[in-house]
Parts: structure tokens; C-alpha cells; sequence
């Protein structure tokens, strides 16, 4: 399985949902799909709320939000034993 590479599928423009993060070619925000999954909505039922997008898009927010949490994420310090 390659890499996905969410910076194609995933734009941001100030003139398009004030600059959010938004599918390429559409007006859906990066959030609303995120949130949709964590709500534990399947792809095919957001595919279904949001036809412009496709199966490469929800992997995409996948993805983004998996570098992000790589980035984001604190990892705390192993305790010193000894």
C-alpha cells in the first residue's frame, strides 16, 4: 500500500470557506468529514451525504488527520528506572 498524499485531495483558499480546509474541486471542510468518521459514520454514508467527494477523498482525511496527530501529538517521556 503507497503513501497517501492528502496534499493533493485537500486545498485551502481564502476565498472558499474563508480559508478552511476544503476537498479540491469542492465546498466540503476537512472537519466536517473528520468529525462524520469520529462519529463513526461509515465512508459510504458520507459518500452518500456528500456525492462530490470520492472513496480517495475520505482516505485522504485519513490520512491528514494521521500526519497530524504524528506532528501534534505530545509523546510523553519514559520514566528513569534506577
Amino acid at each position: 500500500m503507497t503513501e497517501m498524499n492528502y496534499a493533493e485531495r485537500i486545498v485551502r483558499n481564502p476565498r472558499i470557506c474563508g480559508g478552511e480546509p476544503v476537498f479540491k474541486g469542492t465546498r466540503v471542510p476537512l472537519r466536517t468529514v473528520l468529525a462524520s468518521l469520529a462519529a463513526g459514520d461509515s465512508a459510504e454514508e458520507i459518500l452518500a451525504d456528500f456525492p462530490s467527494l470520492s472513496a480517495e477523498d475520505i482516505r485522504a482525511a485519513i490520512a491528514f488527520a494521521a500526519a497530524s496527530a504524528a506532528e501534534d501529538i505530545p509523546v510523553p517521556a519514559l520514566p528513569r528506572i534506577g
